[in-house]
């Protein structure tokens, strides 16, 4: 069971960081056992520095960066940075709202680690950081169309890829569904297999099932 820092603890931390970066710090809030600062995006390498260095805080390490999508909102990005500190043994989590055209300041001055988290963003989210030294795809490739985490991303993607033995090489295709129309059975791990599978004819010899699934 996980073992989470005293709340108490946490909830004077928070009101420490508003009180000494108030004007950065929008409101606090503890989740999970970890305390959460809301915060304005532009303000974020000053509070991650402050957050770093203060003896009381001593966050040091960056542990990720990630990204929420609410396609409905205005500000339609919330930003997420994890901070650990090692020497208080406590997590904290800040959270910035952002627009779809709004540059992002990038950490890699205050961590140098957040150089590959966020050219993941990036290329997941399509958020760009101002500063990055070096942003570009990190997990698809370059020429790669859209961005995969984006709830309004196709699941089914826009191209597919295949090694085609005649040129030697990987070659990407768009996307050619041959079924107009996908039945999918969640009780079976065939995705909407009507048929007895090789290997399946033994289950109903053993479970009492028929062959169409039934007792």
């Amino acid at each position: 069971m996980a073992v989470y820092p005293d709340l108490d603890t946490l909830a004077e931390l928070g009101d420490l960081i508003t009180m000494r970066r108030k004007n950065d710090v929008l409101s606090t809030k503890i989740e999970f056992g970890e305390l959460t600062l809301t915060a304005n995006v532009g303000s974020i390498p000053a509070l991650a520095g402050f957050l770093q260095t203060d003896q009381t805080c001593r966050f040091t390490t960056l542990v990720d960066i990630t990204a929420v999508d609410h396609p409905n909102r205005s500000a339609r990005f919330d930003v997420v940075w994890h901070l650990l500190s090692m020497y208080t043994n406590q997590r904290i989590r800040i959270k910035a709202a952002v627009r779809e055209d709004e540059l992002v300041p990038s950490l890699t001055r205050v961590y140098p680690c957040a150089n590959w988290f966020e050219r993941e963003v990036f290329d997941m989210f399509g958020i760009m950081f101002s500063g990055h030294p070096d942003l570009r795809r990190i997990l698809t490739d370059y020429g790669f169309q859209g961005f995969p985490l984006r709830k309004d991303f196709p699941t089914t993607g826009y191209v597919e890829v295949r090694y085609d033995d005649g040129e030697k090489r990987v070659v990407y295709e768009p996307v050619n569904l041959t079924q107009e129309y996908r039945q999918f059975d969640f009780l079976s791990p065939w995705e909407g297999a009507r048929y007895v599978l090789p290997g399946d004819e033994k289950a109903p010899a053993t479970l009492g099932v028929t062959a169409e699934g039934k007792k």
